[in-house]
């Protein structure tokens, strides 16, 4: 069959290399366009325009893919497949319509759970013990397509969601060879989603990274795996920022009643400190303009001390 690879960030690289080693051929790759990056700002293209450039591969970076010359372009091609993996821009019904046989997506969560721009998130952020990937019929309402065909995968405990991408995204790239050979011989059938089962994944903004130290230890642990590499989760100490990259739900429990955000213990192991319930164990953190380093870094390069309260405004 005849595809085209639409495509922009890193979750959809996989998927692209799965289908230039298929049998099916790869006519055209549609990535966002170049954008300034890094100190300099210097034009970089992105993850899949990369590798469509190593395989020589024929590549379309329209700014809006409505426009009328994107239409006519696409129609040219006479694609029998549109296979979509985080993109960046959403496609309309006449865009949809173009391929022969069909238009297809590959989503990182088991929907109708967790439609939306970051399912791997927020999956994590609400403490799921399992997600997947879904390869749907795209339709012009967002992830609300028919499935194809879907696989589950559990989340494990100490998972980010830098370490369950990297998961689905392997999961994704074999589902989506699966599915295509399905299409090919018509072999698959087109199963409803249920819209009582919907839960929304909205992109992330960078105020969801703030830390309310009076909410539970846990929700604040899933917090610090789920935003990771960006937002982040943060807090502040001493009139900065401060990230925190990795922790632990810790079982402290001092002999008087600490504030939440209190620092209650500081030494090699690590930072502990006071939550609305339970206590989290800071094991890696970074103060605006300084350097990531672990607990016992930290506490000897910036002197912090028991009693401290990190949030105090």
């Amino acid at each position: 069959m005849k595809i085209i690879f639409f495509g922009s960030s890193h979750f959809a690289v996989a998927s692209l290399q799965a289908l230039i080693k298929s049998k099916d051929e790869v006519i055209c790759v549609v990535t966002q366009p170049d954008k300034q990056k890094g100190r300099h700002l210097q034009l970089a293209g992105t993850d899949v325009k990369s590798v469509a450039l190593g395989a020589k591969l024929k590549i379309f970076q329209p700014e809006n893919i409505e426009s009328k010359e994107s239409l006519i372009f696409l129609k040219s091609m006479e694609a029998d497949v549109f296979v979509i993996v985080a993109y960046g821009q959403i496609l309309s019904q006449e865009v949809l319509d173009i391929p022969k046989i069909m238009p297809m997506n590959i989503h990182a969560s088991l929907l109708p759970r967790y439609r939306g721009a970051a399912p791997i998130n927020w999956a994590v952020i609400n403490a799921e013990k399992k997600t997947g990937i879904t390869v749907i019929f795209v339709t012009a309402k967002m992830d609300a397509g028919p499935i194809i065909m879907q696989e589950e995968i559990k989340i494990e405990d100490q998972d980010t969601s830098v370490t369950l991408e990297e998961k689905l995204r392997k999961c994704g790239a074999k589902l989506l060879i699966e599915a295509l050979g399905c299409i090919d011989k018509r072999d698959y059938r087109l199963v409803e989603q249920e819209e009582e089962g919907v839960i929304y994944a909205p992109k992330l903004k960078k105020e969801i990274g703030l830390i309310d130290w009076s909410t539970p230890a846990v929700n604040i642990h899933n917090q610090v795996r789920g935003l990771l590499p960006w937002p982040g989760a943060f807090s502040s100490y001493c009139g900065k920022m401060l990230k925190i990259f990795h922790s632990e739900v810790f079982p402290v429990f001092p002999n008087h009643k600490p504030l939440c955000g209190e620092v209650v213990r500081a030494d090699k192991h690590g930072i502990v400190v006071a939550c609305g319930r339970g206590f989290l164990k800071v094991n890696e953190l970074q103060l605006e303009a300084g350097k990531r380093m672990n607990a016992q870094s930290f506490i000897i390069g910036h002197k912090l001390t028991v009693g401290e309260v990190l949030g105090k405004k």
